[in-house]
Parts: structure tokens; C-alpha cells; sequence
């Protein structure tokens, strides 16, 4: 695991500045805490900070092959390098190390840009050939590992795993791109391939590019993209003992490491399952496991937690986390670079720093939900699709949509009654149903929040186009496949992977994830979506796979999730910082926001009247982004972490 950076001339072979290269990659120093190195030639520079963690002793980057025609800098782990390592030695191919880098070097040599089709793991890679004068960039295809870039008007293209590394070259330009804007206070994320600045671009999931020297700009491809097909007839008996399998192959290829290696054990079934799978592939070897506890009951999940370390016997490790535990908000706005609005961050970068002090590799979760159909709104949304279904959206429109605007919002009520946000999702279509529910402020709210300039400035922009663009290339009329389809594209990448990434590397740990391995989310593509959501239980197929191996307390308790208490937060101990970050003079000279209003979000909520401690979160941490990052000066690297070994 790493972080690279590099610099490539697509007009002519200037020489790249020495100077500006080394900032970029000393910006991303956290990432690789082991070596550092650059490479320099007439139009390229490249940079890696490297995390040692597989053939330790000569598995630096940059690598290249025999005649350095070829050079490579690569983010995150190869899974299958062992076998491709025999397939490409049978082709002819001599391997130098028994690095994974250097099977992308000799995949390309053989391959070319299908390289990218012969590789499984979580991965972001910049690949030069001086005889061809390319530079090819691929990235992952679920979007674990990061990839920025952002295309110069003197001709210099700049490219790097965090945006903090294309800051610190200090010639991008800093103007934000209103759009982003849109996006990040509908979703809490700029949703990819926008960048929170014009200038900067993220390279998709599943997306490779060719940039070549002399030739107009390019178009990033898809190589890859997952489809719902639903048309598997195994019976539930095989698919059970199917999916058991390939969950065991899964976490087996993750589990290679020349250092010491662990897990996180949140108490929830997708990390129990990969705890309790590691404990039978790893024998009488217990499993390292840490969690993070709450003091506030209501957040804690550390005795279900403790229930399957007890049962596997690990060397189990639990640090609790104040509820008052908010010392991080300027520390989060300099991690992600861009504006990022989910506060479970702050319980994902403490889990990040206790795995840090035992393991340098953690095993987790994330990506079982969006598979396996494990979401709390998937199971509301398809009740709302029965309901949709049964009436014409010719009637629906008017009658739920007036009975939406009608209906008051009764954050306060009991659940049962809280019936604005179903009577609003009922007069929409399936695809703006489900934005509407995923949306942090929802359209009203922007439209009351956003000041005439910003409005005009977006022309008519709405984050929706997000969802639309890709339920275009979903394949699917099925509904639940179809938001299993735009989580996978959008929350997944910029919620779930943009955090989980930027926590750990923080701390120079590498998170792996096996129920993001790409030939299991296929499979799992292929099943009905019986399997995943039956009779209001979601994970269906999943959690009656692993029963003989956890208590039923995990498998079949309510979903709490990684959550921290704002509403108490912002009436109590940051009573006073929400006011001066949301009513101060950084937001207002921006001129992008009704102060009124924001006044009214604070004041409401304060007084208990209403619940608005996602919007405040979500604009609080765009204030420290524009303290943190926008106005800060150049190098925009975090301070270099402890690492004990």
C-alpha cells in the first residue's frame, strides 16, 4: 500500500521540476511512512511514498522492466500475483522481485491496456513507456484505491492518490466547480469523476486512460462493470455452500502479508463473518481484532463485538471513544482534501489508529451491504415500489406530492408518524425516490439554502443527474437490483471507500476488503434478489450461510451502524462552534448561501424544534474545508503519523 504521484508533459519532453515533484510526494508521506522515492526522465516524473508490506526487501517503486522502457508507480495490493507470476513465467517473462508491482509491468508488456483484465485486487496505477510515449492510469474495479488528476494549461498533466498531492505542486488552480457544490450537499460527498475543484478530476472505478504524448486529449473507459443479471437457478442449498466457498477464497488471497495482519470487529455480521472465516483459514494462528466502543449506549456494539471474539479465541483489543470525542472536525477537513460529510469518520479514523498499533494490515467488512442487500433503506424502498407499483404515476404524482408538501416533518414523532419523507418518495420515479432518500438536504432545503449567485452559477444543475447517468447503464428494471447498482457506483465509492481509505492511510494502514473481491460481487449479481432481501430480512442468503459459524445475536439483531451523536453535539459541547462556523465570515463571503437561512438551521435546531444535525455537520465541515484546504497554503500533507512497530 501506498501513495504515488508523478507529473507527465503530453505536448513535448520539458524536464519536469525536481522541486515540485518531491512536495507532491512528500504531501502523501502518511501513505508511505517505509521509502520514499522519485524518478526523473525529459517529460515524466513519478513519485511513491511506499508502505512495505509484501517482498519487503525489494519491492520499491518506481519498478520498471529490463530496459526501464517501462516504469511503474502502483497503490494497493494484487491479489492474484502468485498466479499471474506463473502464467506470464510460462510466457517467457523473468521476474526480477516477488513484488505484485512487477506483475503489472510484465502484464502490460504482455497485454498491453487489457492488463487491467488479468488483475484482482484493489489497485490505482500510472504506467510509462517511453517508446510508445504513454502514461496509462488505471483504477480498481470497485474503487477501493483512489486516483486524482487535473490536466494543465502549459501541458503538464499532474496525477497523485490524494488531491493533496496535486495542491502541493502549486500551479492547479484552486477555483471550486459549483456542480461539486450541488453534489456535496445533496450526498455529503462530490460524487465521482468531479473534484471539488474545476481544475481536477477523479478516474472512475473500473476506468483505464491513455494519455499520449502529441495526441488530443482522452476519454477515460470502462473496462469492467458489474451486472444484475438475477438469472442464476442454484438453489438456495448450493448457493449457500457456493457463497461459503468463495467468501473463504476471498479472504485466503487477502491474507498474505510479510506483516503483521488483523481485522476489524465491529460486532456487525459483515465483519464478524470475515473474523470467523480468517479464524478457520489461519488455524491454531489467532486473528488480531480491534473495535471501537461508545460510551453512549446507544452507539456501542462492543458486546456483540466481544461474542465473536470469544468464539474464535482472537487477540481482541477495544478502546472506547468518548461521546464526546469531536477534537478531529479540522483534522477531517485536511484528510479528505474536498468536502466529506459523514461523521462516522471520526470512529473510522480512531479504529484506523488502535489497528495501527498492533497490525499494519486490517481486514474489514465494507462492501457486504451493497451485495448482499443489507441497507435499511432497501428494505423502505421496496415497500415503496410495491405502492408505487399498484397506482399510475399520473395519479401518484399530485396526490403524493401534494400530500408531501402538506405533511409537516416531524423529526421529534415517533417513526410511525414521521410520513413526509414516504409521501414525497411515492410522487417520484424510482430512480429520484431513491436520491431523495439518500440526500442529506433534500431539493427544498438546497433551493432555501443556495443564494441567487450559486443558483445561477449551476444553471439548473441537479445532483440527481448522478443517479440518472448511471441507472442508464444499470441493465436492470428489477428495484432492488437497481439501487443495490447505484450504491455500488456512488455511495460505495464516495462514501464508504473515500473514508475508509483516507482514515486508515492516515495512520499507514493498509485496509483490505474481501467482500469487495470483484468475481463475488459478480456471482452475487448473478442470484435473484430473493436471496438478498426475503420476508424484510435483508442479507438473506448471506446471514443462513453463516449461521453455523455465528451466534444468531449477531446475525439477526438490528443494524446499528458506525454513527456519532451530532444533535446532542451541536446543542451541547459544539453548541457555540456550530454557530460561529455556520453564521461566521468564512461561508458568507463566499456569497453561495442565504444567511437567513442559515441562521434559521442553527436556531431550529438548537432549541430542539427540528433535527438538522446532518445539514450543520455537512456545512461545518465545508467551512473547515475552505479554512483547511482552500486557504491554506500550498503543501496541504498531514503531519507524519506515529507508526510503532
Amino acid at each position: 500500500m501506498c501513495g504515488i504521484t508523478g507529473l507527465f508533459d503530453i505536448r513535448e519532453r520539458r524536464a519536469p521540476e525536481r522541486e515540485r515533484l518531491h512536495r507532491m510526494n512528500e504531501s502523501q508521506h502518511h501513505r508511505g511512512p517505509d521509502e520514499g522515492e522519485l524518478y526523473v526522465e525529459p517529460g515524466l516524473g513519478l513519485g511513491h511514498r511506499r508502505l512495505s508490506v509484501i517482498d519487503i526487501a525489494t519491492g520499491q517503486q518506481p519498478i520498471f522492466n529490463d530496459d526501464k522502457s517501462v516504469a511503474l508507480v502502483f497503490n494497493g495490493e494484487i491479489y492474484n500475483y502468485q498466479e499471474l507470476m506463473a502464467e506470464l513465467g510460462a510466457l517467457g517473462h523473468q521476474f526480477r522481485t516477488k513484488s505484485d508491482s512487477e506483475t503489472i509491468v510484465r502484464a502490460w508488456e504482455q497485454w498491453g491496456e487489457d492488463c487491467v483484465h488479468h488483475l484482482r485486487g484493489m489497485f490505482a496505477f500510472a504506467l510509462h513507456d517511453r517508446r510508445r510515449q504513454t502514461l496509462f492510469m488505471a483504477r480498481d474495479r470497485l474503487g477501493v484505491k483512489p486516483m486524482h488528476y487535473a490536466l494543465l494549461d502549459d501541458g503538464w498533466l499532474l496525477f497523485g492518490s490524494e488531491l493533496k498531492s496535486l495542491l502541493a505542486h502549486g500551479g492547479m488552480p484552486r477555483e471550486l466547480e459549483p456542480q461539486a457544490l450541488e453534489e456535496y450537499f445533496s450526498l455529503g460527498y462530490v460524487a465521482d469523476p468531479r473534484t471539488i475543484f474545476k481544475a481536477a478530476r477523479k478516474l472512475e472505478p473500473g476506468h483505464r486512460v491513455l494519455w499520449k504524448r502529441g495526441e488530443p486529449v482522452p476519454v477515460p473507459k470502462p473496462y469492467w462493470d458489474v451486472r444484475f443479471t438475477l438469472d442464476n437457478p442454484i438453489s438456495q442449498r448450493d448457493a449457500e455452500a457456493e457463497l461459503h466457498e468463495r467468501l473463504k477464497e476471498a479472504v485466503r488471497l487477502r491474507l498474505k502479508a510479510d506483516v503483521p495482519l488483523g481485522a476489524f470487529l465491529s460486532g456487525g455480521v459483515d465483519s464478524s463473518a470475515v473474523v470467523a472465516l480468517m479464524a478457520g483459514l489461519q488455524g491454531s494462528e489467532p486473528v488480531n481484532t480491534c473495535s471501537m466502543g461508545f460510551d453512549d449506549p446507544k452507539f456501542n456494539e462492543v458486546e456483540f463485538a466481544q461474542m465473536v471474539a470469544d468464539r474464535y479465541r482472537t487477540n481482541h483489543r477495544v478502546q472506547t471513544v468518548a461521546s464526546d470525542d469531536f477534537d478531529l472536525i479540522d483534522t477531517l477537513a485536511r484528510l479528505y482534501d474536498e468536502p466529506y460529510a459523514d461523521s462516522s469518520a471520526i470512529p473510522t479514523y480512531r479504529v484506523s489508529q488502535l489497528a495501527r498499533r498492533h497490525v499494519t494490515v486490517a481486514l474489514s467488512g465494507d462492501g457486504g451491504d451493497e451485495s448482499f442487500g443489507g441497507y435499511r433503506r432497501y428494505r423502505l424502498h421496496m415497500m415503496e415500489e410495491r405502492m408505487r407499483a399498484a397506482m399510475p404515476q399520473g395519479l401518484r404524482r399530485p396526490l403524493f406530492g401534494t400530500l408531501g408538501r402538506l405533511y409537516p416533518k416531524m423529526d421529534w414523532a415517533p417513526r410511525f408518524v414521521r410520513a413526509k419523507t414516504t409521501f414525497e418518495g411515492l410522487a417520484r420515479s424510482s430512480v429520484q425516490a431513491y436520491f431523495h432518500s439518500m440526500s442529506i438536504m433534500r431539493g427544498p432545503m438546497r433551493q432555501a439554502l443556495f443564494s441567487p449567485k450559486l443558483k445561477r452559477e449551476l444553471a439548473g444543475y441537479d445532483a440527481l443527474a448522478v443517479f440518472e447517468r448511471h441507472a442508464a447503464n444499470a441493465g436492470t428494471e428489477d428495484p432492488l437490483a437497481l439501487i443495490q447498482y447505484l450504491d455500488t457506483k456512488t455511495y460505495l465509492v464516495g462514501d464508504i471507500n473515500t473514508k475508509v481509505d483516507r482514515a486508515s492511510m492516515a495512520h499507514s494502514l493498509e485496509v483490505r476488503e474481501p467482500l469487495m473481491d470483484h468475481p463475488l460481487v459478480e456471482w452475487l449479481a448473478t442470484l435473484p434478489s430473493h436471496y438478498k432481501l426475503r420476508d424484510g430480512e435483508g442479507k438473506y442468503l448471506f446471514k443462513k450461510t453463516m449461521e453455523p459459524l455465528l451466534p444468531n445475536d449477531v446475525l439477526y439483531r438490528p443494524k446499528m451502524g458506525f454513527a456519532v451523536p451530532l444533535a446532542r453535539w451541536f446543542r451541547g459541547p459544539l453548541r457555540q462552534r456550530v454557530r460561529d462556523a455556520v453564521l461566521g465570515e468564512r461561508l458568507a463571503d463566499t456569497g453561495w448561501f442565504e444567511p437567513a437561512y442559515l441562521r434559521q438551521l442553527v436556531d431550529r435546531h438548537q432549541s430542539g424544534q427540528s433535527d438538522f444535525s446532518a445539514p450543520l455537520w455537512t456545512l461545518m465541515m465545508f467551512e473547515g474545508f475552505l479554512r483547511q484546504v482552500v486557504d491554506a497554503p500550498e503543501s496541504t500533507g498531514l503531519p507524519v503519523p506515529e507508526v510503532v512497530a
